[in-house]
């Protein structure tokens, strides 16, 4: 029996197209990350209403002044914090007050210059408003004669006519003495103390006993040279600080005399 020689098996050729396997597996996983990045940036339409009006509420709304938190959607949105409007600062009762009475005073003090305009009063009255209240200042040169604490004859219808522009007001008056640096040394008036004081009293008294103000709204104080004005190293410096001063007080200035009385 002949013996049959087998046939060598003919081998296959390599598949040179194999590579489109695994790029279109690739392909197909880029397809796939690329359908799910699409389908997480789609916002559902209603959530997306609900930010859009929470923010237009925020900021357009109105405002609270308290902060507060409100949530929108689900977690994923987490918490949008509404606009807090900062809040605006109160005047406090004793500001507006201050500014009532300091327009208040400016009237006045208006007032009083168009009344003495008719005297020509302007280098012997000054007057100034500030947080005491109104200041009328009288000049020694057109009030008192040099080293002296008795009104002059000539003044004083000049002192009647702010007399009677500020008795209307029931404002509490000081009257505080002023002068220069120079020392006195008479003997009516030791020193400066004494001369400023004077001064101030015969204003109080003049007030009281001709134009009926009640001594409970008035008080007296002397300064000597211890409030200049001005600078004492020059004549008209010291001019201007040898003065008496009647200051119609504020609700503060008042206080403050009436806590300077308490403590005494």
């Amino acid at each position: 029996m002949s013996r049959l020689k087998k046939k060598k098996a003919h081998e296959k050729e390599p598949n040179l197209e194999r590579w489109l396997v695994s790029y279109a597996d690739f392909i197909t996983l880029l397809f796939a990350v690329f359908v799910m990045l699409y389908a997480m940036s789609i916002v559902d339409q209603k959530k997306m209403e609900e930010v859009q009006a929470s923010i237009q509420s925020s900021f357009s709304g109105p405002q609270t002044l308290t902060p507060a938190l409100k949530v929108i959607g689900n977690k994923d949105f987490g918490l949008i914090p509404e606009a807090v409007e900062p809040p605006v600062p109160v005047q406090s009762q004793d500001e507006a007050t201050a500014a009532a009475e300091a327009q208040e005073f400016s009237q006045i003090k208006n007032d009083i210059q168009n009344n003495l305009q008719e005297y020509g009063a302007k280098n012997e009255v000054q007057l100034t408003v500030n947080e005491r209240g109104l200041v009328i200042s009288l000049k020694e040169a057109g009030f008192f004669p040099s080293g002296t604490a008795k009104v002059q004859q000539h003044a004083l219808p000049l002192l009647d006519k702010i007399a009677i522009s500020i008795a209307r007001y029931d404002n509490t008056l000081r009257i505080e003495g002023h002068t220069d640096n120079v020392a006195i040394n008479s003997p009516a008036f030791p020193s400066n103390w004494e001369l400023s004081t004077a001064r101030a009293n015969s204003i109080v008294h003049y007030l009281i006993e001709k134009h009926g103000f009640k001594g409970a709204k008035l008080s007296v104080t002397g300064y000597a040279e211890y409030r200049p004005i001005a600078d004492n190293a020059t004549e008209e410096g010291r001019k201007l600080n040898r003065r008496v001063d009647i200051v119609m007080l504020s609700s503060k200035g008042a206080q403050g005399e009436a806590l300077k009385f308490d403590g005494e």
